[in-house]
């Protein structure tokens, strides 16, 4: 699905007005659909997306604070409004030292208090600009980095998480990282005018740092020099296409190896300074890029420390800029706001602060929105949803003609120990640890972000704890985890337009559906198809059967480079070909499992609509989106799903039911021959 690292979100019988001649006849609106939203002078036959959604993209303006708006921006905006009240509710009276309400509360009234942070200036992030200051070797250099990467920019980041191989045991991850553009391009295509006025911005954005930090000699070269610096580094980082390979980035090596590997720099400091010391000399550490490691070594043992000072200087500015004065604030919003997403007004202050103390105190708040928000009557129908999709899946892998019986066998002993988790985690996070004092913005945003680390570098060569999740139940996301081999739907995508209690099941399976089978198909598409059932990365296919499937994975692929979303920039299919797979393949299963829904029997016509068409309007209402074009570049440039539009045209025209759903002949835009139908799974 949608971030997330994210991350990220299926009768053929056809119906009495088949012709659809304009996208929707003059009835009353289907229940769960919104046909005010619809454009009639479009054809269904020549473009679904804009034939559901054009009246709505033509009567909405994106919100000036917004540089993409549509069915998960509305969502969110629900989600925070809803998180709002019930932190208003909690700041509105006394609460006990120490409980999780006075720690929501105080955390929130904390980062609104703009006054208060105006106030106290660069005073609260004197001592970590002071340490960067005080910086006198490499060794000093590499324990910095690794103690502070929680909150300030490194070339290098560790994590701790599942093991590839051996997915019940947590290990060490090491990735390359450290830009402060949104990707390696950016920086390396030099001839693209709308990267170069990017990184225009990005120089004055530095520059302006520079200043503020007390730089009054020359504030542009000292942009100039951590510019060049993250030149360096993007030159060496794998793109995001080498990136999505489980194989070619599972790489694990002890730190001896790693140390020889990559020369240079002091990984043990490193390692001692993230609080990952304790690892023993057997411990495997698994280098995601290798040869950007050894690169980044060099860098980090070459460029003169005053330079990496400099970088560490800006780089932690920016990181905390919410936290600190105004002119830090609106420097940051002209940058990231403006320059990279095309905003024009930055989110209200309260939503920032809901999002802040999302992240800090995300399961705290989720319990309280679950009890508000979430009946049990919500989860009980998805979990029938879940099993009525399972089912079809289960079907389908028995109906492949291009699979041999031996890899069926093997994908269908992985469908059957798939894991569904709905709304919210059967246990909560626990938040004594994590000290808030009240009127403390900064220091309580670096002591979530230490909480954080603790709590995560803890788990390393220990036992994965597969009952946690890693979204809150306020967030309007979902996700599929290869290791956990599990789905993953939190409480807040479970509202309108994606699944609503009150539209029948057509719209419901076309959206909610599709969403489920996008998030099961996860398990089946480029990447995840090389895990098993039990989270393990191996090769559990014939080598016939991998080519057959990548070959009809390429079709795949030369269909999306075709699309052109903005002039001149095409979709990179093979980056957002694990989305494309699992919309393919989601929207396929979800249709078949609402032909099961049927029992045999014919769809009601609802408002002029077969349940054949409902499922496709309802489909393509999920994807309802438009953006900004600087939005749109840095989500081609960087984001694994494809735009709205193509996820939601692309698919169906791929889609026998959509065909017959539509009777769409030969002319029709939407139209596509039989044969040329590209079905995975």
């Amino acid at each position: 699905m949608q971030k997330l690292k994210l991350c990220t979100l299926a009768l053929l019988t056809q119906l009495a007005c088949a012709s659809f001649a304009a996208s929707a006849p003059a009835a009353a609106p289907s229940a769960g659909l919104d046909t005010a939203g619809f454009d009639k002078s479009v054809r269904t036959q020549d473009d679904l997306f804009k034939a559901v959604n054009g009246g709505w993209i033509k009567a909405t303006e994106i919100p000036a604070d917004k540089s993409r708006f549509g069915s998960f921006e509305l969502l969110r905006d629900q989600s925070d409004a809803d998180v709002r009240k019930l932190i208003d509710e909690l700041s509105a009276q006394p609460q006990a030292s120490g409980s999780k309400a006075q720690k929501i509360a105080d955390y929130y009234k904390a980062f609104l208090d703009t006054a208060a942070i105006e106030k106290l200036g660069l005073a609260p992030i004197k001592p970590l600009l002071d340490e960067i200051a005080a910086l006198k070797t490499r060794a000093d250099l590499a324990a910095w980095l690794g103690a502070k990467q929680m909150r300030a920019s490194s070339p290098v980041r560790v994590y701790v998480m599942a093991d590839a191989k051996q997915p019940l045991l947590n290990s060490v991850r090491m990735v390359q990282s450290g830009l402060g553009l949104p990707d390696r391009d950016y920086y390396l295509k030099k001839d693209d005018a709308r990267m170069i006025k990017a990184r225009d911005a990005y120089r004055a954005y530095l520059t302006t740092l520079a200043t503020l930090s007390g730089d009054r000699k020359d504030p542009a070269a000292a942009a100039e020099r951590v510019m060049a610096l993250e030149q360096r580094i993007a030159a060496v980082q794998w793109d995001k296409v080498e990136n999505r390979d489980p194989v070619k980035t599972y790489n694990p090596m002890t730190l001896a190896e790693l140390s020889a590997k990559a020369p240079g720099f002091d990984w043990a400091g490193y390692l001692r300074g993230a609080g990952l010391g304790g690892l023993g000399a057997d411990a495997r550490i698994t280098v995601t890029q290798p040869s950007a490691m050894t690169a980044i070594a060099g860098l980090l043992s070459e460029v003169p420390l005053a330079d990496w000072q400099q970088y560490l200087t800006l780089h932690t500015l920016n990181a905390h800029a919410e936290v600190l004065p105004q002119a830090l604030r609106e420097a940051e919003f002209k940058f990231r706001g403006e320059a990279l997403t095309g905003a024009k007004t930055e989110l209200p202050r309260w939503q920032k602060a809901t999002n802040d103390v999302n992240q800090a105190l995300g399961e705290a708040i989720g319990e309280l929105y679950v009890a508000r928000h979430f009946p049990p009557a919500y989860k009980a129908r998805m979990q029938t949803l879940v099993g009525n999709l399972m089912a079809a899946y289960k079907d389908s892998i028995n109906g492949l003609d291009w699979m041999s019986a031996a890899t069926k066998a093997e994908a269908q002993d992985k469908l059957s120990k798939y894991v569904t988790k709905i709304g919210y985690p059967d246990k909560w996070r626990d938040y004594g640890k994590l000290e808030v004092r009240a009127g403390d913005a900064f220091g309580n945003n670096e002591r979530a972000g230490r909480f954080q680390w603790e709590r995560m570098i803890a788990k390393a060569g220990k036992p994965v704890d597969r009952a946690e999740w890693w979204l809150t139940p306020q967030t309007v996301n979902a996700y599929y985890s290869a290791q956990n081999n599990e789905i993953v739907f939190p409480a807040a995508i479970l509202q309108p337009p994606f699944f609503d209690m009150n539209a029948d099941d057509a719209v419901n399976y076309g959206a909610i559906g599709a969403v489920i089978g996008h998030e099961i198909s996860h398990g089946f598409d480029d990447k995840g198809s090389q895990f098993d059932g039990d989270g393990v990365l191996r090769n559990w296919w014939t080598p016939a059967d991998r080519k057959a499937f990548d070959a009809i994975a390429d079709r795949l692929v030369a269909q999306f480079a075709a699309y052109e979303p903005i002039a001149g920039k095409q979709l990179n299919g093979k980056l957002t070909l694990g989305e494309n797979i699992a919309d393919l393949s989601g929207l396929q299963i979800a249709y078949k499992a609402y032909q099961r829904s049927l029992a045999g029997k014919p769809a009601a016509v609802i408002g002029g609509y077969s349940g054949e068409q409902r499922f496709f309007l309802g489909f393509s209402q999920v994807w309802r989106e438009k953006a900004r074009e600087e939005r749109a570049l840095q989500m081609l440039t960087t984001d694994p799903h494809s735009p709205g539009e193509f996820r939601a045209n692309g698919t169906a025209i791929n889609h026998d039911g959509f065909h017959q759903a539509f009777d769409t002949k030969p002319g029709d835009k939407m139209h596509k021959p039989e044969s040329e139908r590209i079905k995975i799974w």
